[in-house]
């Protein structure tokens, strides 16, 4: 969870006017010392990511749901080199949701139940 924009610049504005140290500061707002000179380089609040994915390529992940489209995550995680719900989050990214067709899924057998009715 990010810190509100005014609760940034409250702190900034007390360690810029030479009102706190940086470690007063850190202590009366309870942030760490870390976040606070982050905060000094740049206030703004981010909304992206500044690198690209390292472990899952998009593209092995988009070729790899075109080629098995009813594929399970551990299934993609095998093929792919890395955990179950690295893909979940990798998939989230993309965009791309699992929702099954029950009338093509793995999960559903063709034939009928053996109990009667």
């Amino acid at each position: 969870m990010t810190y509100s924009a005014d609760f940034r610049t409250q702190v900034i504005k007390s360690v810029k006017d030479k009102d706190m140290s940086i470690r007063q500061a850190c202590i009366f707002y309870d942030i760490s010392k870390t976040t606070l000179q982050r905060w000094l380089k740049n206030p703004s609040i981010k909304q992206t990511r500044d690198k690209p994915p390292s472990k899952i390529p998009n593209e092995a992940l988009l070729k790899d749901v075109a080629q098995y489209p009813d594929d399970y995550m551990y299934e993609r995680a095998q093929r792919l080199g890395c955990s179950k719900s690295g893909i979940d989050i990798a998939l989230k990214r993309l965009g791309i949701s699992q929702k099954k067709d029950l009338r093509a899924s793995k999960s559903v057998s063709n034939k009928k139940s053996s109990v009667s009715e």
